[in-house]
């Protein structure tokens, strides 16, 4: 009688294993560093220590100001870093005068790698 008790039991557990290991490879891991190529210079995104200043609080720019895709548009390019820091859209939302980072005016470098 254990015999079949036994069967059933670890097909069960093999089961379970095999669906918490699925759930568990469908979470994405975000990528550490994005590279955006711009006309001024590629500029790389530290997501890593993004991710890090929001208590890893993804919410703090996804959806709101940000899609969670590398392949999006950021709505920050060329002729758009005023419009963003006035409006606190994209990057703008903490880089602009008296924001939480360092505003874009006077710091391309700082983004911005030829």
């Amino acid at each position: 009688m254990k015999k079949y008790l036994t069967v059933p039991l670890t097909f069960g557990i093999v089961i379970a294993l095999a669906i918490a290991a699925s759930l568990a490879g469908a979470q994405k891991q975000p990528p550490d560093k994005l590279v955006f190529k711009t006309k001024m210079g590629n500029v790389t995104f530290n997501h890593a220590a993004h991710i890090k200043r929001a208590n890893n609080d993804c919410k703090t720019c996804h959806d709101k100001l940000f899609q969670q895709d590398a392949k999006a548009p950021l709505g920050f390019k060329a002729g758009m870093h005023k419009p963003a820091e006035a409006k606190k859209t994209s990057c703008g939302a903490c880089h602009h005068a008296g924001g939480p980072s360092f505003t874009t005016k006077g710091n391309c470098k700082k983004c911005h790698v030829k």
